[in-house]
């Protein structure tokens, strides 16, 4: 066999996230892996936590010890070329911190942290000791974070009630952090639409906004979805308004193109 190096062929860019898993593949590294492949980029993972979940809800987690998610990391760092890191469901403070210790040794590559903090059917996945690394350890290092409007306003102590209010959230995470912030429209109320978007570079805002899709068969995992897909954009060489502009369409596609997958049960598409 001839070896792929003797003609100079240049590494396909990898994407490496770090979250949790989901036993029903909707959301979680299952759905990261998904966008990963759609934009071309090859996916390593970190897993932090086992879930037993479905989309009516999480049934239980079982955390991966923290030296173990921190293994994981080390175990890519180096051999794969990574040029874009998502972060999702971390769970436990400690986690958090050697997740945030290990990546920030991968000075190039973009960092996306997606700051899970509650599932989309309410069950809590992040708790106060957890949110406080997040801000001390791993938001510092972060290129962009993509916080909801619970989560947003749980990161600026802003109560958003309009699109004002998420700009002021969002300089406010800016100034606290230093890393750019994507408020995501989703669990808006007043007049921010549930498809409408806010993203901060600490300079400008770049308003995102595309119609909604109406009845959909699925939309678990969405969340898990944008940060996947921007980081898969950033990691072929997008700037980062044109990045998530691109992820928010593939959401949209994928939306747009959910089915079912049981009786009651849908998952996104491509």
């Amino acid at each position: 066999m001839t070896d792929p190096r003797a003609d100079g062929a240049v590494p396909r860019p990898c994407c490496l996230t770090v979250a949790g898993s989901d036993s029903g593949g909707n959301a979680g590294v299952q759905a990261d892996l998904r966008a990963f492949h759609a934009y071309g980029v090859h996916g390593c993972t970190a897993i932090t936590a086992l879930t037993a979940q479905n989309p009516d809800g999480v049934a239980g987690i079982h955390l991966v010890p923290a030296e173990f998610v921190a293994a994981q990391i080390d175990a890519v760092i180096g051999t794969y070329s990574i040029k874009a890191v998502k972060t999702g469901m971390l769970a436990s403070a400690k986690t958090v911190r050697a997740a945030a210790e290990r990546l920030s040794a991968i000075a190039d590559a973009a960092k996306i942290v997606d700051p899970v903090m509650v599932a989309t059917s309410g069950a809590s996945l992040a708790g106060r000791e957890c949110v406080e690394a997040m801000k001390e350890a791993l938001l510092p290092i972060a290129t962009l974070v993509t916080p909801n409007i619970p989560e947003s306003e749980a990161l600026s102590g802003v109560r958003i009630t309009c699109r004002g209010d998420a700009d002021e959230a969002a300089k406010r995470i800016f100034g606290a952090f230093g890393c750019a912030v994507l408020i995501k429209g989703g669990h808006s109320t007043g007049d921010i639409g549930p498809a409408d978007d806010v993203l901060y570079d600490g300079t400008d805002f770049t308003r995102l906004s595309l119609p909604a899709v109406h009845d959909p068969i699925s939309t678990h995992g969405t969340g898990c979805t944008l940060s996947a897909a921007t980081a898969a954009a950033l990691a072929t060489g997008m700037d980062l308004v044109a990045a998530v502009r691109s992820a928010k369409e593939y959401v949209r596609r994928a939306i747009a193109t959910s089915y079912l997958v049981g009786p009651r049960c849908g998952v996104l598409g491509f």
